[in-house]
């Protein structure tokens, strides 16, 4: 069933086709660093050549979203702009040469893409695209390096993260839009845009947790929780969670962390209480806060000779790590993950398939709803540290 909007009124019909026109639709539009979104309505062009229009119909914010909508880098201040990158949806209509999808199927679109072409795509030690992949800086389309939002006044709003999901209609390009099962429920098949599937990814994926494996995780927000339930699914002997929100220590708890440390109630370094509690150490640390002094503690949480340092968190100061390289001939590595090394059209379907079967715990994730309309009460939820995910309702 498509949906028209125009200046004065929605109207439903089953016989409306919207393919091949200019939607007009709301958006919440970003017009500077910290001002409050505004929910406005916008034009959205048809897609073009390997493109997908998709009418969202649950997003959610994240950190990510958070930090470049505070300007945090200035490299990535470009206004106005729709963010968002973490949603579910309908694909409305598909641009030429777009065949693994049509009109009706149930989509996630994803930040990380996949055009299963390129020398990224056919790596099998990769999930990275050399077209498609994360860029925040990226604020166009590929096929013409223009926008397909603009304003009722005929200017330009510019993309995020390949996705651009704070709109009721979107337009991605098809290498970063996964078909799922449509029995597959989109409320929460939209954790698996980013958090989840960050999170969750890190854990099996990139550090492949084993059952007796000793982890711990630095930050339990959403992408934190999401490694400790990836841990937890795996059958970690000992989960270690690492935070100042004591709120978020006793989520932690009810999602499978064992033991909880809240660093300002300490009187020495975290990595020194985790060696001793943990005989040495754990086998893998994720750093999910985005804070190089975490990062450096969750370095040298690990154990000597075999530990690991999954980096997780976004970190928007141009500054280097905190490690001398000396320290890395101990036996600890470090290692980023991008999108919890998901390759993300190849293999996510078949994780939707199972949360759909009760291997991931998604709506544990889920602490909000709300309506689309409110999203600045959904940022500010975050801020406070109040929600791991806030769904919007489109």
């Amino acid at each position: 069933m498509a949906i028209i909007k125009n200046n004065n009124s929605v109207s439903h019909s089953k016989d409306a086709n919207t393919t091949g026109k200019v939607i007009t639709c709301k958006a919440a539009v970003a017009w500077g660093p910290a001002q409050p979104l505004v929910v406005e309505e916008i034009l959205v062009d048809p897609p073009q050549k390997m493109e997908v229009r998709i009418k969202i119909l649950f997003t959610s914010i994240c950190q990510t979203d958070l930090g470049v909508w505070l300007g945090k880098n200035e490299a990535q201040n470009v206004y106005p702009r729709i963010f968002g990158h973490e949603a579910s949806g309908i694909v409305e209509s598909v641009g030429e040469g777009v065949e693994d999808m049509k009109a009706g199927d149930h989509v996630v679109p994803i930040f990380n893409g996949e055009c299963d072409d390129c020398v990224f795509c056919k790596s099998k030690t990769s999930n990275l695209c050399k077209k498609f992949r994360v860029d925040p800086l990226k604020s166009v389309m590929v096929n013409d390096g223009k926008t397909r939002f603009w304003t009722k006044q005929g200017e330009p709003i510019y993309h995020f993260l390949n996705t651009s999901t704070f709109s009721e209609y979107t337009v991605v390009d098809s290498a970063n839009v996964v078909k799922i099962d449509p029995n597959a429920p989109l409320k929460t098949m939209t954790l698996l845009s980013c958090g989840v599937s960050t999170g969750l990814g890190a854990a099996w994926n990139t550090a492949n947790v084993q059952e007796g494996s000793t982890v711990a995780v630095f930050g339990l927000g959403a992408v934190g929780l999401a490694v400790v339930e990836g841990a937890r699914s795996r059958g970690a002997s000992r989960i270690v969670g690492i935070d100042i929100n004591s709120d978020k220590l006793s989520r932690g708890i009810s999602m499978g962390v064992t033991d909880i440390i809240n660093p300002l109630e300490l009187h020495k370094p975290v990595h020194e209480e985790i060696s001793e509690i943990l005989e040495g150490g754990v086998d893998f640390s994720f750093e999910c806060a985005g804070n190089l002094n975490v990062l450096r503690e969750a370095f040298l949480s690990t154990h000597e000779g075999w530990g690991l340092t999954v980096l997780l968190g976004i970190h928007s100061a141009p500054k280097t790590l905190p490690i001398h390289p000396m320290e890395l001939f101990c036996g600890r590595r470090i290692i980023g993950s991008v999108f919890g090394d998901f390759k993300g059209k190849t293999q996510l379907p078949q994780f939707a398939k199972q949360c759909m079967h009760g291997a991931v715990k998604l709506d544990e994730f889920i602490t909000h709803e709300l309506p689309f309309s409110e999203i600045n009460q959904a940022f500010q939820l975050l801020i406070d540290g109040k929600s791991l995910r806030c769904i919007l309702h489109l």
